[in-house]
């Protein structure tokens, strides 16, 4: 299968045993909108489908289903992209109001990270793409306390000082080739 035409994933689904206050903890953090639900016709489930974008009818669907004997989660994470920085600040500040737990930051190099867990345990990624690459797994600790500048100057530093490093742009350019010669 060439790279035009594989399928690109575009939305996720989870089960919850609380689906209300999924979905108000979606919604109230992520802005997400419900765009429809109802009882599945197929999966006799409840079905919430929700999206932040007019061009993605759902972006996560949430579902009745899991069962209440349930203690861990086999979602590894829901990733949520930012455009600013200040997101991050942003909902690491405001998602223990919603019913988040046990938040981290992280600094992946190719992306600035804050994890936590939904009210469901299912682990929860916002991250901001920094313009560098360097092979993962790669976890270095991040400080939302410093300015935009602070943070992406030592990021840069320490990505340069990885024998992996490279510029986003160079590795995009490298998985063409990679995809191309498959």
């Amino acid at each position: 299968m060439s790279a035009h035409n594989a399928p690109m994933l575009s939305h996720v689904g989870i089960y919850a045993r609380d689906v209300e206050r999924m979905v108000r903890f979606y919604s109230e953090l992520f802005n997400l909108r419900v765009t429809d639900r109802g009882c599945g016709r197929t999966f006799k489930n409840d079905l919430v489908f929700m999206s932040a974008h007019p061009s993605h009818h759902h972006q996560l669907v949430i579902s009745s289903g899991r069962p209440p004997e349930a203690t861990f989660s086999t979602v590894m994470q829901l990733s949520f992209r930012a455009e600013a920085i200040d997101d991050l600040r942003r909902i690491g500040a405001a998602s223990p109001g919603v019913g988040a737990t046990k938040l981290i930051t992280l600094n992946h190099g190719n992306a600035l990270s804050l994890y936590f867990n939904d009210p469901e345990g299912n682990t929860v990624e916002v991250y901001f793409e920094t313009p560098f690459y360097v092979s993962q797994p790669h976890g270095d600790p991040l400080d939302l306390s410093k300015s935009d500048a602070e943070l992406l100057s030592e990021t840069e530093a320490n990505c340069r000082a990885d024998p992996s490093f490279m510029t986003v742009e160079q590795w995009q350019r490298n998985f063409g080739r990679v995809n191309s010669e498959t």
